[in-house]
């Protein structure tokens, strides 16, 4: 019997274990569970005879796939697949897979809310200022990217995007105004947006350089990855631009030297929480297993990252 293994050392809620497990055993898998393990030694031993992984933030590196030795798909169960060594997964004929999509509302929403919060000056009593007819610039107008468009529309701002991968054209019929560089986003938007993967190419691109650009007032908010930004370039910034903030949801290596230069100016939550919704957990996760089913049975390949 296919085994399929869910390996989360932050569990799903029960009602996604729930609705994981209606699709894996609809289909005659077997479904085991791997939660809150503590030890890498508990996950390699657990893959060991699993065809299929569902992960969350869990790390699957060569380690992993060497001791998986009947592995055949990985899924992450989310937007972000950097916690997945995608070579490793080529080499070991794996397939990797994420669940675009899937949590995208509910980190476009997180990231309205923590504007709301930064423009409040953190709810501390002080009078701080309105989003209405603010300039927000969404930097990479992916499945996040447009939910936080739709949204901020709502509160009256005045939408622009900066994707090099996205058709101008879509991002018209989105209402959103469409700009020809990172550099002319920043230059124009008092808010920006950050949605970009964490890649080569956008590792420690967000520093000192382009968040400079950013007006009198400019609030950069990274519900992304924290290794887009270039930490010792934006700490660097923030202390020569008292009036800029930096607000995120993943709490950058340097914290402290935030926290400590860039005070009352700077907040990070203590763990990731954009797709930290019942809503988005279930979505993601049943996704991932609908996904598995699909490949195992059909050969459908429609969410592979992998080559």
């Amino acid at each position: 019997m296919t085994k399929v293994l869910v390996a989360t050392e932050k569990p799903f809620a029960k009602v996604a274990v729930d609705g994981i497990r209606k699709e894996v055993e609809a289909a005659g898998y077997e479904l085991a569970l791997l939660e809150k393990y503590t030890e890498k030694k508990q996950l390699l031993e657990a893959v060991a005879d699993a065809e299929a992984l569902i992960i969350r933030s869990d790390k699957v590196d060569n380690e992993v796939f060497e001791a998986a030795k009947k592995l055949k798909i990985v899924v992450r169960a989310g937007a972000g697949y950097d916690n997945i060594d995608l070579e490793a997964a080529t080499a070991h004929k794996v397939v990797a897979m994420n669940t675009p999509g899937q949590n995208a509302n509910a980190v476009a929403e997180l990231a309205l809310g923590l504007m709301v919060y930064a423009v409040r000056n953190f709810y501390n009593g002080t009078s701080g200022t309105e989003l209405l007819g603010k300039k927000l610039g969404i930097h990479a107008f992916g499945n996040v990217g447009r939910n936080v468009a739709r949204i901020a529309k709502g509160f009256g701002m005045d939408v622009y995007a900066y994707d090099a991968y996205c058709p101008a054209e879509v991002m018209k019929q989105a209402g959103v105004t469409p700009v020809n560089s990172a550099a002319e986003l920043y230059e124009k938007c008092q808010f920006v947006s950050l949605h970009i993967p964490a890649t080569a190419e956008t590792k420690g691109s967000i520093g000192y350089e382009l968040v400079s650009k950013m007006p009198k007032g400019g609030v950069l908010l990274n519900t992304a990855r924290k290794e887009v930004i270039d930490e010792a370039g934006l700490i660097k910034l923030l202390e020569e631009r008292p009036d800029l903030k930096y607000i995120t949801d993943i709490k950058p290596d340097a914290d402290a030297d935030f926290a400590a230069k860039a005070e009352g100016r700077y907040f990070a939550t203590p763990k990731k929480m954009g797709a930290q919704t019942a809503e988005a957990n279930i979505n993601a996760g049943i996704a991932a297993a609908k996904q598995i089913v699909d490949y195992i049975k059909n050969g459908v390949e429609k969410f592979r990252v992998n080559k």
